[in-house]
């Protein structure tokens, strides 16, 4: 390292050439100040150019080139490595914690069904049938998980039974390899609207203030629409996460048309450069006709006022519904054309099965699953991981 040091005249010296400087002074006292002062101006011409020449050696970390890294010194990225794994250690173990009941329902059983066991005979198969179906894993799924069981055993490739849990493993983490559905895409300079949809009850405005909070932290800018204008303080609810997480909400009065709401919105988000737009719609029963309806509107207003708006349609699902969930999927999806699912409160159920079941029978991809009260507790879908922290 060289460092700089600078006379009155702020010229700059190396260190070894003041140390002889003053090595001079001393030696010949003020009589040898012109013949050391003559020294120094040449040993730093020399200097200069060798210096600007170690300089451009040196690489980003501030050693030479071809130095070695002192013993302790670690690679930036390997710090970087380093903190991405523990964080995503961190998220893991969180995520195993909060389906531990659905690993209890369904991992617990299954352990203690195959336990002393020598064979898979039909007996256990019909066990494991009903293990898988009451884990709320669906019908469907069920059935495929015991048929590709079956035929292993038949092919006799499998026929031990502590390697169920492995074979089940592998096969449900493929059912989510699903053909990704058509989303829109916004032009270039439009912001990219989102419709977020669902029963009441399951936590629609809870999910656009946290999804808000993950775009935000993406560096989006984010504009909140609240078209619930039917459920009292709705909006208000909305306008307290808009507060929290910095972003603006577009409101009319209480009981103004949806569409209206929309209809006002989407300019505004244009105008002011919003990157994204989400949607609050009113909880509605997925049976209710007329309800549906008003969602429609919603979205042939949203593409009046910018074509192929809304790009992309959330359905919110409660996940301790279980079963019930997959009815209300089917019903919003064949009325509005779902692109993704956002399953709530995964960490209060043993229903997480759902999750399975959902996505496999109705080919839709899980956006975002939900697994605590907390802003960042909804958190993007990464299938692998979620089938790992149940059978782990």
């Amino acid at each position: 390292m060289f460092w700089r040091k600078k006379d009155k005249n702020q010229k700059e010296y190396s260190p070894k050439i003041l140390e002889q400087h003053e090595a001079l002074r001393q030696e010949e006292g003020p009589q040898g100040q012109e013949t050391a002062d003559k020294k120094v101006m040449e040993e730093q011409a020399a200097w200069i150019p060798e210096r600007a020449e170690k300089e451009q050696q040196k690489d980003i970390s501030g050693r030479t080139k071809g130095q070695d890294k002192e013993e302790g010194e670690e690679d930036s990225g390997s710090i970087v490595r380093d903190r991405e794994e523990k964080k995503k250690n961190g998220f893991f173990g969180r995520l195993k914690e909060r389906l531990s009941k659905t690993k209890s329902s369904l991992i617990g059983r299954m352990d203690a069904l195959v336990l002393g066991k020598k064979e898979i005979d039909d007996d256990l198969l019909d066990d494991l049938e009903e293990i898988l179906f009451t884990s709320d894993i669906g019908v469907t799924a069920t059935q495929e998980l015991i048929g590709l069981v079956r035929e292993g055993v038949a092919r006799k490739e499998l026929n031990n039974p502590e390697k169920l849990k492995q074979v089940l493993q592998e096969n449900i983490i493929k059912f989510f390899e699903i053909s990704e559905p058509r989303r829109g895409r916004p032009g270039p300079g439009e912001p990219l609207v989102i419709m977020v949809v669902g029963v009441n009850g399951v936590g629609k405005t809870t999910t656009i203030g946290k999804t808000a909070n993950y775009f935000k932290a993406q560096r989006k800018k984010v504009l909140l629409v609240a078209a619930d204008t039917f459920r009292a303080a709705a909006t208000d609810q909305l306008v307290i996460w808009g507060d929290r997480v910095g972003s603006n909400v577009i409101r009319q009065q209480d009981g103004a048309d949806p569409s209206a709401v929309v209809f006002d919105a989407i300019p505004a988000a244009i105008s002011r450069g919003a990157d994204v737009v989400l949607i609050d719609t009113a909880g509605r029963l997925h049976t209710k006709i007329n309800l549906m309806d008003e969602l429609k509107k919603i979205q042939r207003v949203s593409n009046k006022q910018l074509t192929g708006a809304p790009h992309e349609v959330w359905l919110v699902l409660d996940a301790t519904t279980g079963q019930n969930a997959i009815s209300q999927a089917e019903m919003f999806h064949k009325a509005l054309g779902i692109t993704d699912i956002v399953l709530t409160k995964l960490d209060g159920t043993a229903k997480g099965g759902i999750v399975i079941g959902i996505s496999h029978q109705l080919q839709l991809p899980i956006r975002f699953i939900g697994i605590g009260e907390q802003i960042d507790d909804l958190r993007p879908f990464n299938a692998s991981d979620f089938v790992e922290a149940i059978f782990s």
